[in-house]
C-alpha cells in the first residue's frame, strides 16, 4: 500500500470514527437516559459536547497544523477518541459521560482539521475534489453504517456499552493506517504561515464565503434534525427518510469528481442550492409517499455543501491554508448549534398559530412541522442568489486572469 493510499484510507477511517460516534451514540441515548436516570435536558447537555468539541479542536488544530504537523494533530485524535470511548464506556456518572463525549467531539474536530489540508495538499485541481468528496461521503456513509449496526445489536439485545465499543474498530485502524506516514507539505510558502492565513482570509471572497457556510450548514443539518419528527406524522418512516438522504449523500458524494469536473465547483454550489430549496419545499407540502421524493430531491442538493465549500477554500483562497479550512468548518458547526435552538421556537410559535385554528393531534403536530420547514425553505433560497452572484464573480475573475496572461 503507498504512502499515499495510507493516508486517504486513514482519513476515511477516521471520517468513519466521528460518523459511528454521531449514529452509535445517539441510538443508545434511550437506554443511557433509563440506566442513569438522567433526565432529557442532561441528555441535551451531553450531546451539545460533540458539537462543542468539534469547532474548539477544528480552529486550534487549524492554527497549529502546518507546525506540528497532521500525524502530531491525529494522534491527539486517536488518544482522544480512545480514552472518550472507555470513559463513555467505564464512567457511569452524568459528569463523566460529558467529559468523554467533550473529548470525542475533540478528536472529531482534530479529523477535519487535519485531514482537509492534507487532502488539500496531496492532490491538484479536479484531482482534489474527487478525493475531497471521496473523504468526506464517509460521513454520511459512516451514519448508515452506524444506525444499521445499533439497530441491529439493539434488537439482537446487546447493551450500550458493546455498542459503543464498535466505534473502536475504525479507531485503531485509522491508528495503523497512520502510523510512520510522511504528510505532504503545504503548497506554497505563504500557506505555512499563520500570518499569510490571515492576511488571505482578510480578503472579500473569504469572507463572502464565511457567510455562505453559515447558511450551507444549516440547510443541510437543521431540516435533517427536525424532518423525522415532523414527517413522523405525514405517513412516511422517518428512519427510511433518514437513510435515504445519508445514503444518497455517501453516493452522490463519490461521484463529486465528476460533478465539479463538469460544472466546476461554484457551478456544483449553485446546482445544489437549487435541489436544496425544491427539496425542502417539498418537505414542507408533501405528505406520505412524496415525502420520499422530497428526501432524494434534498439528499442530492445538499450532498456536495459540505466537501466542495471546503474544496472552494483550498482552490481558490490556497494561501489561507489549513487555518481557513478549518474555520470555514467550525462555522458551519457553529451555526448549527446556533440556529437549533431558533428553529425550536419557530416550531413553538408556529404549533401555537395552528392551535388557534382548533386542530389538535398529530394533524396539528404536522402543519406546525410543514409551516417551520416552509420557514426554512429560507436557508438554501437565499443560498440561490448567493451562488449566482459566486458563479459570476468567479467567472469573472478567470477571465480577467485569462486577458493578464494573454
Amino acid at each position: 500500500m503507498t504512502n499515499d493510499n495510507r493516508l486517504f484510507y486513514g482519513s476515511c477511517f477516521a471520517l468513519i470514527t466521528t460518523a459511528l460516534s454521531f449514529s452509535i451514540r445517539a441510538g443508545i441515548l434511550p437506554q443511557l437516559g433509563e440506566e442513569l436516570s438522567l433526565s432529557a435536558e442532561q441528555l441535551g447537555f451531553i450531546n451539545s459536547m460533540w458539537f462543542l468539541g468539534f469547532p474548539i479542536s477544528m480552529v486550534i488544530g487549524g492554527l497549529i497544523y502546518h507546525s506540528v504537523g497532521g500525524a502530531r494533530i491525529m494522534q491527539f485524535a486517536f488518544l482522544a477518541h480512545a480514552v472518550g470511548i472507555i470513559m463513555t464506556i467505564y464512567s457511569g456518572s452524568y459528569t463523566g459521560l460529558l467529559i468523554s463525549t467533550l473529548l470525542i467531539g475533540l478528536g472529531n474536530g482534530c479529523t477535519e482539521a487535519a485531514c482537509n489540508p492534507m487532502i488539500a495538499d496531496k492532490y491538484e485541481g479536479v484531482q482534489m475534489s474527487k478525493m475531497m468528496n471521496r473523504f468526506h461521503m464517509w460521513f454520511p456513509g459512516g451514519i448508515v453504517i452506524g444506525s444499521l449496526v445499533s439497530k441491529f445489536m439493539t434488537d439482537a439485545g446487546f447493551g450500550w456499552e458493546s455498542q459503543i465499543w464498535v466505534i473502536m474498530i475504525p479507531t485503531l485502524i485509522y491508528a495503523y493506517l497512520f502510523f510512520g506516514q510522511e504528510w505532504p507539505k503545504a503548497k506554497s510558502d505563504e500557506a505555512a504561515k499563520v500570518s499569510g492565513n490571515l492576511e488571505a482570509m482578510l480578503t472579500p471572497l473569504f469572507i463572502f464565503m464565511f457567510a455562505c457556510m453559515a447558511l450551507t450548514a444549516i440547510s443541510e443539518f437543521g431540516p435533517q434534525q427536525w424532518v423525522g419528527l415532523i414527517l413522523a406524522k405525514s405517513g412516511a418512516q422517518p428512519m427510511i427518510i433518514l437513510a435515504l438522504v445519508t445514503g444518497l449523500m455517501a453516493v452522490a458524494r463519490y461521484f463529486g469528481g465528476e460533478a465539479v469536473h463538469r460544472f466546476n465547483t461554484t457551478g456544483v454550489l449553485l446546482i445544489s442550492a437549487v435541489l436544496a430549496t425544491i427539496g425542502v419545499y417539498l418537505f414542507s407540502t408533501q405528505t406520505g409517499g412524496m415525502a420520499y421524493v422530497a428526501a432524494i430531491v434534498y439528499a442530492l442538493g445538499i450532498a456536495y455543501f459540505w466537501p466542495n465549500m471546503i474544496g472552494f477554500i483550498a482552490e481558490y483562497i490556497p494561501k489561507s491554508g489549513a487555518l481557513g479550512m478549518s474555520i470555514i468548518g467550525a462555522v458551519g458547526m457553529f451555526s448549527t448549534s446556533i440556529f437549533q435552538p431558533i428553529i425550536g421556537r419557530w416550531i413553538d410559535s408556529d404549533k401555537a398559530k395552528v392551535a388557534e385554528t382548533g386542530v389538535t393531534g398529530d394533524e396539528l403536530e404536522l402543519l406546525a412541522g410543514q409551516a417551520t420547514l416552509g420557514t426554512m425553505v429560507l436557508f438554501p433560497g437565499i443560498l440561490i442568489v448567493l451562488f449566482t452572484i459566486l458563479y459570476f464573480w468567479m467567472k469573472g475573475k478567470e477571465g480577467g486572469s485569462a486577458a493578464a496572461a494573454a
